[in-house]
């Protein structure tokens, strides 16, 4: 357990990815099996602890420490696992290093999995008298199953890819038909085991992804070489279905199908689909915007929600009638990856696009339907179809080579994205709150707002939230200006003074705005983020919410 321990807090405080990477690595090459195994799982949230939820963790702290006092520390720190760690009156503290009835990572997992919910909360009380500070936050985050160490799933593969040689590719097809703790996948990756063969149906195929179209690159597209298509603001899935199982994947190869059973009921196919998973509403009235099919079978009805929609459907392991009802998602279909027991990725993207339009032509129209091609006679045509689409859910081009082969990663040249340039406008901060890991000390996540109502007494509205964007060394200026500057406290959260001669004003980019009844001012921003500190302007300069609403006409 120790082991695991030192590897988070190293994660913890190491920013770059491939410093991350190099621990990683380094941890899978000098810990044996299964402990090596059991630590890949929780890296990749593969581990379900079942016998241990938070409130638990809460309940025994209450027999520990004065519940006022722990309410004050939480709140200070942010984080309920390492909260915990922290003030944890261990009797043993200052012992744990060098015992010898510290558990492992192995019997942890193993333990926790046989326990009841009864016996769970007994077993971490336990452990958490025998370990260390370190070794507390360890358990804590492995029973949570929130690490919040910046490693993606995808990058825990990356390692072990690095780790053993291999394609990070060939990682990811085996994934969904491997067994904690993964003895075959180590075995492979070290050179003393044959491959492992995936059991799994349905398995996910990685995804072909695009580059950002530069200047350099202009010249290269002409509809000869290069079919286009729409850029659709949703998230991009893979719908498989093989020996009657069916999947949806995440573009990094997180199963999702269980917050999706609405689409996977019309999964009725044998293939594999790639596409993008959006929300439908029925068109109602002559003002609902609707996109014109130009090639492939569209359904010219159905109207695309936003994507503040589809975030009422996003990371849920289960959702109810209601919500299906009034967010029905549909998958607007990009490729065809398999179809019955054919692999058609070594085709040409002409070809595999043909051999779609007549697979979804059999599938339900309501539920599946072709991004539409974008017809151009130029670069300079297509330019202008980019800056002005017809639809507030495009966020821009894909541009695909029409002999391109659908390969895993992202090669330069086949495909390439032209997104819209991002808007901006000026707001103020008005709330900030701590930030998690190596932010934990430091308020990194902001709220901020524009100015509405009259212009002799205006107010703020929040628009939105935003948590990168800055250096590190704004970030200090940014803690400091709202420790200075805090005139209020709910929780975690500092109200900070915003008023028309005192706020600090931020410059904010974001890629996209949408009507939305949830928030106060009425819109939603996609992808914020802080473009600029504005500490030059006074706060009465920053924008109104008339601008954004504007945009929005």
């Amino acid at each position: 357990m120790q082991r695991f321990a030192e590897l988070l807090d190293r994660l913890v405080l190491t920013p770059s990815r491939n410093g991350k990477l190099k621990l990683m690595v380094d941890y899978f090459r000098t810990v044996p099996d299964p402990e090596r195994g059991y630590a890949l799982a929780a890296l990749t949230s593969e581990l379900d602890i079942r016998s241990v939820k938070p409130a638990m963790l809460r309940d025994l702290m209450t027999s520990r420490m004065d519940e006022v006092l722990f309410g004050y520390s939480y709140d200070y720190v942010g984080d309920l696992a390492e909260t915990i760690a922290l003030v944890w009156p261990s009797p043993h503290d200052g012992e744990a290093r060098g015992r010898n009835d510290v558990p492992s990572l192995a019997e942890v997992v193993t333990t926790l999995d046989a326990a009841t919910r009864a016996e769970g909360p007994k077993l971490v009380e336990d452990w958490l008298d025998r370990l260390d500070s370190s070794g507390r936050y360890a358990l804590l985050k492995l029973v949570t199953g929130s690490l919040r160490i910046g490693v993606s799933s995808r990058l825990a593969k990356q390692a072990l890819a690095d780790f053993g040689s291999k394609d990070v590719a060939e990682i990811e097809e085996l994934w969904h038909g491997l067994r904690i703790p993964y003895l075959d996948l180590f075995a492979w990756l070290e050179g003393d085991g044959e491959k492992p063969v995936s059991a799994a149906a349905s398995p996910f195929r990685p995804v072909m992804l695009s580059q950002p179209l530069e200047a350099p690159d202009y010249g290269r597209i002409d509809p000869a070489a290069y079919a286009a298509e729409w850029k659709w603001d949703g998230i991009r899935v893979q719908a498989t279905v093989e020996r009657g199982v069916r999947r949806l994947y995440s573009r990094t190869g997180d199963d999702i199908s269980g917050a999706f059973p609405d689409l996977l009921d019309f999964m009725t196919y044998d293939g594999a689909l790639d596409g993008e998973l959006l929300v439908a509403r029925p068109a109602t009235g002559a003002g609902a915007p609707k996109v014109e099919p130009h090639g492939g079978a569209m359904q010219d009805d159905i109207v695309v929600g936003t994507f503040s929609d589809l975030q009422q459907r996003l990371n849920r392991k289960s959702v109810s009638a209601a919500v299906m009802k009034k967010h029905p998602v549909f998958l607007r279909t990009y490729d065809l990856l398999q179809e019955g027991g054919e692999d058609l990725r070594t085709l040409p993207f002409a070809e595999r696009r043909k051999r779609l339009d007549r697979f979804v032509a059999e599938l339900e129209p309501t539920r599946f339907d072709i991004s539409p091609f974008v017809p151009f006679a130029d670069f300079e045509a297509l330019s202008k179809l980019r800056a002005e689409p017809p639809h507030p859910v495009i966020e821009g081009l894909m541009l695909k080579r029409w002999d391109s082969a659908y390969v895993p990663g992202r090669p330069k040249g086949p495909w390439f994205k032209w997104k819209q340039d991002p808007r901006l406008i000026d707001a103020v901060l008005m709330y900030a709150q701590r930030g998690h890991g190596k932010r934990s000390s430091f308020y990194s996540d902001y709220t901020f707002g524009v100015w509405t109502g009259p212009a002799d007494h205006p107010e703020l509205v929040p628009v939105g939230k935003a948590y990168f964007g800055f250096t590190d060394e704004e970030l200090k200026q940014l803690d400091k200006y709202i420790r200075d500057n805090t005139i209020d406290r709910f929780g975690p959260v500092r109200s900070v003074r915003a008023e028309p001669d005192h706020g600090l004003v931020l410059e904010v980019a974001f890629e996209g705005l949408a009507r939305s009844t949830r928030h106060k001012s009425g819109v939603a921003m996609r992808f914020p983020r802080i473009s600029r500190l504005r500490w030059d302007k006074p706060a009465f300069e920053a924008d109104r919410l008339e601008t954004l609403q504007a945009m929005l006409e």
